[in-house]
């Protein structure tokens, strides 16, 4: 199918343009990029995308599948619809499921699994339903489901106890290796390393010392006693970060940190790229925008692990992430029923959706608010997440493979059930009108 769009701003990482241009795209690939395309044969579709970006595919380091196990919070159809209505043309999973992603033959079941849902007819259109601010869109050609990539489990069950076998898992196809859970046993730690080392996957940790956490539900501060909710100290999250950090340094390992939440680890981080050590970080999209001032609704979509941080934390992670100390912005979807959810905050499992969230969001609190560039933003959603997994993005030039995602930052739309793909609605938006809406993925 050949289609032109004119008049889209592009923006693209890769080649670190944010312009108005016409892309005339054909058969899954850019075929032109120019200021003016007017050379196209008659019967060509010409979209009029004057106040639309078009920018790579977006891509998720991490994010929890219900399925296998928990098909009632998400199963791997919705995660994929809610990823692509979220703009993401790349998503990758971590092994926490029931049962975990711990073996060869489970990799291949839910590969064989998402081959099978690349039916034309699971396509899906990304029209917005119509508001009174935002009549209805005229239809659109529907839009592919991402790429899953699938994250190995580096412990049995990731328990945190016995290591799997990597390398099998790693000829299985695993994106990388990541429990997805804090591994407090270093000796195990550094055996990982060692032995991931040969074989060229990603390994994610996500720096949490569990015994510094304890009970708690929020970081510690004055808002969680005034909220009376028991504190988790930032250096549960900082202690972990450095005995991790000392562990790189001596044995060389590149390695990726997870959830990275608070304003010393950012610094700690920054001091570690500093001295050459091979590593990349990442935050999540909600540490980005809320602070534990939000808390004080106890709505139980916002007890997150690590739980937001204070406002001075919040500041530096965006400061991080602009700089290239934070390399990336991970979605971390959690998804989980509405049953589980309705509990006293504390008792709530922590987590919260966000794929078809955060891209409206990110762009309406930190682009409009000029915080952030566009490029800043697409490259943080796009390009780093992929060299965090070893992969590359295509810039937007003629002869390229169309990955690519249509952004319309003015549609405003309603959070509810009706307007999500995903099976669950932990998120503290829902009811609310947002604005930003994607359009349309070619993946």
């Amino acid at each position: 199918m050949t289609e032109l769009l004119q008049k889209v701003r592009v923006i693209d990482p890769v080649s670190k343009i944010d312009e108005l241009f016409d892309v005339l795209i054909a058969d899954g690939y850019i075929q032109e990029v120019a200021s003016h395309i007017t050379d196209i044969s008659p019967d060509t579709p010409i979209r009029d995308c004057r106040g639309l970006v078009i920018g790579p595919g977006l891509v998720d380091l991490y994010s929890h599948s219900g399925e296998p196990g928990f098909e009632e919070r998400e199963t791997l159809l919705s995660l994929l619809q809610s990823a692509t209505a979220g703009g993401f043309t790349r998503i990758s999973i971590l092994p926490d499921t029931s049962p975990a992603i711990d073996n060869p033959a489970l990799v291949a079941q839910l590969q064989q699994k998402r081959h099978g849902k690349m039916k034309e007819s699971e396509k899906i259109n990304l029209a917005p339903p119509a508001s009174p601010a935002s009549p209805a869109s005229p239809a659109l050609p529907a839009s592919p489901l991402p790429l899953l990539h699938i994250w190995g489990a580096i412990t049995l069950d990731v328990a945190g106890k016995q290591m799997t076998e990597l390398a099998d898992l790693a000829s299985a196809g695993v994106i990388g290796f990541s429990d997805g859970k804090p591994l407090e046993n270093l000796a195990l730690v550094r055996r990982v390393l060692e032995y991931v080392q040969p074989l060229g996957k990603p390994v994610a940790f996500w720096p949490s010392d569990r015994q510094l956490s304890a009970n708690g539900v929020m970081r510690e501060g004055a808002d969680a006693l005034r909220f009376g909710l028991p504190p988790i100290p930032a250096s549960a999250e900082t202690s972990a970060i450095a005995a991790l950090l000392e562990l790189v340094a001596t044995i060389g390992t590149p390695v990726h940190i997870m959830r990275v939440s608070t304003s010393r680890s950012v610094e700690l981080i920054a001091s570690a790229k500093a001295a050459g050590l091979p590593i990349t970080a990442s935050t999540t999209w909600m540490h980005l925008l809320l602070d534990t001032k939000a808390v004080k609704s106890y709505n139980t979509s916002l007890h997150l692990d690590p739980p937001l941080g204070k406002s001075s934390d919040v500041a530096a992670l965006r400061a991080g992430v602009r700089a290239g100390v934070i390399d990336a912005i991970a979605i971390d979807h959690t998804p989980y029923s509405y049953e589980e959810k309705v509990q006293a905050f504390a008792e709530a499992p922590p987590g919260a959706i966000g794929l078809e969230l955060a891209l409206p969001l990110l762009w309406q609190y930190l682009v409009e608010t000029e915080e952030f560039t566009a490029l800043e933003l697409w490259r943080a959603l796009s390009t780093s997440p992929a060299e965090c997994l070893g992969q590359k993005v295509s810039a937007i030039l003629p002869h390229q493979p169309a990955e690519l995602t249509l952004f319309d930052p003015q549609q405003i739309w309603k959070v509810e059930r009706k307007s999500l793909y995903t099976l669950s609605q932990n998120t503290p938006w829902l009811g609310q009108q947002i604005k930003g809406h994607v359009v349309q993925t070619w993946c």
